[in-house]
Order: structure tokens, then sequence, then C-alpha cells
């Protein structure tokens, strides 16, 4: 696909596109997700949809997974104790799906581990079932988060970054 074709591609959605199928009920499971999820580890889980990519990565010819890359980055993702951050990146207008963990799971996630948790949620979105895509994500990352980084119910775990996803 040539630069304009994708550049109209990417305008022809919006914020209001994504809220139409991830509406404020929806946002606010998602975070009651993410919260509860992130009591049984010391991970931190950020979900970030975009409608399009920003013009500038279209005319760079930059890819959903370097503006995951950029948003782990921005969402400071990378930003916790443990470097266990993971962020679920879902790009509405290509219909793409990035997981971009910190150092901290790179030696102990394998990258199929990361892949398979993909193709699960490619299902649902596809269906336009977003929340359960996205909820199944957030299942498949806990259950890794879990088996590396697994806190006591009585421990002290601070929740280091926001659970509301980030929408643009």
């Amino acid at each position: 696909m040539g630069r304009i074709a994708r550049l109209l591609k990417h305008r022809s959605f919006d914020e209001a596109d994504v809220r139409r199928v991830l509406p404020d009920a929806a946002l606010k499971r998602l975070e009651e997700r993410v919260h509860s999820s992130e009591k049984k580890h010391s991970g931190e889980i950020r979900l970030c949809i975009e409608a399009g990519l920003p013009s500038s990565y279209i005319w760079k010819r930059l890819s959903a997974r370097d503006r995951a890359l950029a948003m782990f980055g921005k969402l400071r993702a990378w930003d916790t104790e443990y470097n266990n951050g993971v962020l679920i990146y879902l790009l509405f207008a290509e219909h793409k799906i990035e997981i971009v963990a910190d150092r901290g799971l790179t030696g102990r996630v394998s990258e199929g581990d990361w892949r398979r948790i993909v193709e699960r949620m490619r299902e649902p979105l596809h269906a336009g079932k977003f929340e359960d895509g996205l909820n199944i994500a957030i299942d498949e990352v806990e259950k890794l988060l879990e088996q590396h980084f697994a806190v006591d119910s009585a421990a002290i775990n601070p929740n280091e970054l926001p659970n509301k996803p980030w929408i643009r």
C-alpha cells in the first residue's frame, strides 16, 4: 500500500471509532481487569489502543511495531522496579496487535509465547469483539507474570503505572 493510500486509511479512523467499539463501560471493565491482575504479580500491564498512526509514521513507512515500541517508552511501561512492564498495543486502522515487554521478561518469556498471545487475540478482534480480545491478552500476560513475578497477597505491591487504557 502506498503512503497516500495508507495515510487516507489511517485518517479515516479516529478516537470516536475506537470508542464506538470500546465504549466507556468496556474501557472501565478493562481498567478493572488490569487492576485485578496486578494484585497477583509485580508486573505492570498497559493497554494502548490507537485509531491510526501519526502521519509522520506513515511518511517514514514505519510499522505498528515501531509505534508500539515508541508508546512503550511514552507510556513509561519500562519504568517499573523489576523491569517487568508489558504493553499491549492495538492499531485499529490496520488491525495490528503488538506486545512489547520490558527486559525483566526477555530471558524468561520466548517470542513464541508472545506470538501465541497475539494469535489468540486475532479471532475475537477480527470478529469485532475488541473487549474479548483484549481480555484474552490480559489473561495470558497475567499467567506469564504470575509465573515469573508472583507476589504474596499480603506483600506490598504498589501500582506503578495507570491501569486505564490509553486511547487515541
